[in-house]
C-alpha cells in the first residue's frame, strides 16, 4: 500500500523568499507534508523572476509544487497574529530572510522558540546568524565566490574568462536547500521521539566549503601549491567538452587505459604515436595536451555524441554526451525510473517536472498539485487559523 507520502500528517510554514528556501520546502512538500507557503501581498518574489512562459514564472512554478498558498501581510499586527496561530498547530518553520527582517517581523530565533517550543525553525541566509549586516544581503554569485566554486567551477576554463558561478543561477541556493530540509528532517524525527523543538541555522558558504572536491583537497593536503592561475584549479589534463557533429561531449583522461582505449575507439591513427602510452600520466605537459586537443578536436567532430560516447564507455573511456534540456526528458533511464512526472499547471498545461533523485517504495515521491496561485488555500487556512 502507499500513503500520500513519507510525511504524511506533518505540517510545515514557509516563510521564505529566496530559492534556498523555497527549495527546502518544495522538498519537504514532496515528500508529502503539508507546506503552507505564506505569500506578501501581490505574491512571492519569485513569482517575478524569469523564464516565463504564459506569463508565469518558471522558476516559482517549479520551487512550488505541492504547496498551499496564504497571502499575509506580515507588517500588519493582525496578519502576524494569524502567523502565530499557524505556526501554534505546526511542526516546522522555513525561513531565508536576514536579521533585520527576522526582527522586525518577530520571527529572530529566540522568540520563535520562545513562543514555540516544539517547532523545527530552520533558517537559510548566505554566511549563517550572527554574520555582519552587510554580508546577510549576499546573492548566489557572491555565496558561489566567497566558497571558492566561482575560481574552480566549471574546470579548465581559458584563463582569460572571469570567475564563474558555476552551473545555473542558484546552485549555491540548491545545495543549501538539500542540506536545510536534511536537517530539518532529522530535527522533526527528533521533535517525534522527543516533543522538542530547536533551530536549525543553515549557512550557505559552509554548504559550498562542505562540497570540497579532490583539487581543493590537494591544495589543503600540501599536494599542490594554491596560486592565482586559473590552471590551478584545473586537472591538469586534456579533457574538456568538444564540439560533436550534433552537440558536444565531455572527455576526462588520465590513466594509460583510458589513452589505449580511446586509441582503439579511434582506429590508432598516426598521430597517436607522437604521444607516449603513459604520457597522461608521466608527461602531460602543455604542449602535448595541445597537440592532442589539435588532433581529437578534428576526429570527434565528424561523430554523433550518443553513438560515440556509448562505444566510448564500451571501451572504458570516461566519455559522456552534454545534454541538452531537450534532451533530458528522453532519455531511456530517466524515462525507465520515472524521474520526469506529468502534472498539469493551470497556465502551461501538461508539463514535465524533475522529481527525485531516489525511489521509495511505499511512499514515492510525487508531484501531485503544481505551484499554486496566489492566495489558493486562503479560506482553507485561515479557517484552520481562526
Amino acid at each position: 500500500m502507499t500513503s500520500r507520502g513519507a510525511l504524511e500528517g506533518l505540517t510545515v510554514i514557509e516563510v521564505a523568499e529566496r530559492v534556498s528556501g523555497e527549495y527546502t520546502g518544495k522538498l519537504l512538500a514532496d515528500l508529502g507534508a503539508e507546506v503552507i507557503k505564506v505569500e506578501r501581498p501581490g505574491g512571492a518574489p519569485t513569482r517575478a523572476m524569469g523564464p516565463f512562459a504564459a506569463g508565469e514564472s518558471t522558476l516559482f512554478a517549479y520551487l512550488n509544487t505541492n504547496k498551499k498558498s496564504v497571502v499575509l501581510n506580515l507588517a500588519d499586527a493582525a496578519d502576524r497574529k494569524v502567523l502565530d496561530r499557524l505556526l501554534a498547530r505546526a511542526h516546522g518553520l522555513i525561513d531565508d530572510h536576514d536579521a533585520g527582517w527576522c526582527r522586525a517581523m518577530g520571527l529572530l530565533p529566540e522568540a520563535v522558540a520562545a513562543a514555540h517550543p516544539a517547532l523545527v525553525h530552520t533558517l537559510v541566509t548566505p554566511f549563517g546568524q550572527d554574520a555582519p549586516e552587510g554580508w546577510q544581503s549576499a546573492r548566489p554569485i557572491n555565496v558561489i565566490a566567497a566558497g571558492g566554486w566561482a575560481y574552480h567551477s566549471p574546470s579548465e576554463t581559458p584563463a582569460d574568462k572571469p570567475p564563474l558561478k558555476g552551473a545555473g543561477r542558484f546552485l549555491s541556493d540548491y545545495e543549501a536547500g538539500i542540506d536545510a530540509a536534511l536537517a530539518a528532517l532529522a530535527s522533526l524525527l527528533r521533535l517525534r521521539r522527543k516533543g522538542q523543538g530547536q533551530f536549525v541555522d543553515i549557512s550557505e558558504v559552509e554548504v559550498q566549503l562542505n562540497r570540497i572536491d579532490c583539487v581543493l583537497d590537494r591544495m589543503l593536503a600540501g599536494e599542490a601549491e594554491p596560486s592565482d592561475e586559473r590552471t590551478a584549479y584545473d586537472m591538469g589534463g586534456p579533457g574538456t567538452s568538444f564540439a560533436c557533429r550534433d552537440g558536444h561531449v565531455f572527455l576526462l583522461m588520465t590513466s594509460r587505459a583510458h589513452w589505449k582505449g580511446l586509441c582503439a575507439l579511434m582506429g590508432d591513427p598516426a598521430w597517436t604515436r607522437e604521444l607516449r602510452e603513459d604520457w597522461l600520466e608521466f608527461d602531460c605537459t602543455a604542449p602535448n595536451v595541445a597537440k592532442f586537443r589539435q588532433h581529437f578536436t578534428g576526429w570527434i567532430a565528424r561523430q554523433d555524441k550518443h553513438p560515440i560516447t556509448e562505444a566510448a564507455q564500451k571501451a572504458g573511456v570516461a566519455m559522456v554526451p552534454v545534454q541538452t534540456a531537450n534532451d533530458l526528458p528522453r532519455h531511456e533511464q530517466f524515462v525507465h525510473r520515472g524521474f520526469f512526472q506529468q502534472a498539469v499547471h493551470p497556465a502551461f498545461g501538461d508539463v514535465s517536472y524533475p522529481t527525485a533523485a531516489y525511489r521509495m517504495s511505499a511512499t514515492p515521491v510525487s508531484v501531485k498539485a503544481a505551484a499554486p496561485c496566489l492566495g489558493a488555500d486562503q479560506e482553507e487556512i485561515l479557517d484552520a487559523a481562526s
